[in-house]
């Protein structure tokens, strides 16, 4: 899962939303070095990436992208996944996704504290260029696609996947509404448990 997913799987609470995003940023173990319930988002974050990345439904999709993206294809889902959760946005949470982008922002401006200087930079660029919102544009996810695969240690025309995306776009919408119904439940189950 990507950003977006991420932010809505980890529930209502601003704290944990900061944890489900910097769970791509902080590395290694948690040792309290931030609140509770943002290192709790953050394990929600990691358990979700483990339950994704076992799930039926994100083995079949990948499988679909054939052979030659097996290495890179998982990451090109991801973003392409969050392309999913954009596009049927109310179907998955209440408020209009420019409100819940705004919202996440600005609940993390009031927690810089904790945010790591890597983390801070995206999240500005984010908020910047309504990068969320944005996720609904092919051309966004075109344009992420190709910054993620220049980053990469050995850089990689990551963007050349999208016309199979395109082209598979049903099928990968049935796999991420699958996946997605499953997380949201587990997610919900998670939270509970810690007590959010």
């Amino acid at each position: 899962m990507n950003y977006l997913a991420h932010l809505v799987l980890s529930g209502p609470d601003p704290d944990w939303q900061l944890g489900g995003l910097l769970g791509d940023f902080v590395k290694g173990p948690l040792k309290g070095e931030r609140p509770q319930a943002i290192e709790d988002g953050m394990r929600l974050h990691r358990r979700i990436d483990l339950l994704s990345d076992q799930h039926p439904a994100y083995k079949s999709a990948l499988a679909r992208l054939g052979p030659q993206w097996r290495r890179l294809g998982g990451i090109a889902l991801d973003i392409w996944f969050d392309h999913a959760l954009a596009s049927q946005w109310s179907r998955w949470h209440p408020q209009p996704l420019e409100t819940f982008a705004t919202d996440c922002w600005s609940n993390f401006r009031q927690r810089q504290q904790w945010i790591p200087e890597n983390a801070q930079a995206f999240i500005q660029r984010a908020e910047q260029f309504k990068l969320l919102p944005g996720y609904r544009e092919v051309e966004i996810i075109q344009r992420t696609l190709e910054r993620v695969g220049m980053r990469l240690r050995r850089p990689q025309p990551l963007a050349d996947i999208l016309p199979l995306l395109q082209e598979d776009s049903d099928a990968l919408a049935q796999d991420f509404q699958s996946l997605f119904t499953e997380l949201s439940q587990q997610a919900a189950l998670f939270r509970q448990q810690y007590g959010q």
